[in-house]
């Protein structure tokens, strides 16, 4: 199985996201199926089709996270340095707009592009990983061609 690299925050969020799912979602969806069915007739009860409905996604996102987990391979970035890389926290300048932007290059179950935490397999990290501070890059966009100066380069 193909491992999947996590920084340790990554790692953090979702194992608390998954011990919310265990101890306090899935028993308050058991709960409101439970509930519905003491309102009747099952094929006509619209709450308890929303809540089977929620138990099945509950179900689902447990056995996605828990899939993440056991293959994520957790990198210490406190520990990297040089040259781009997974965890690394990189400033850069638009070189047409002269805007500032700061992305983390994170795995991909923890990408969040609004959040700042850049996909490590997203056209962007691709080119920046292995540059350095001074460095230029060109990036193919879907919004077209974009040049990029390397700032600076941040780990843990």
């Amino acid at each position: 199985m193909e491992k999947i690299p996590l920084t340790r925050a990554g790692y953090t969020v979702l194992d608390k996201e998954l011990k919310t799912l265990k101890s306090v979602e899935r028993p308050a969806v058991i709960k409101a199926i439970a509930e519905a069915r003491e309102h009747g007739d099952l094929s006509e009860n619209a709450e308890y089709h929303a809540a089977r409905e929620k138990q099945s996604f509950i179900e689902g996102r447990i056995k996605e996270v828990e899939s993440i987990l056991g293959r994520a391979d957790v990198i210490d970035t406190s520990k990297l340095s040089g040259a781009i890389k997974f965890g690394a926290r990189v400033t850069l300048l638009d070189e047409d707009t002269e805007e500032e932007k700061t992305y983390q290059i994170v795995g991909e179950p923890e990408a969040d592009i609004e959040q700042g935490r850049l996909n490590i397999k997203s056209p962007l990290a691709r080119a920046l990983i292995g540059k350095e501070e001074g460095d230029s890059v060109e990036v193919r966009t879907p919004g077209g061609d974009r040049a990029y100066e390397i700032l600076t380069i941040v780990y843990g």
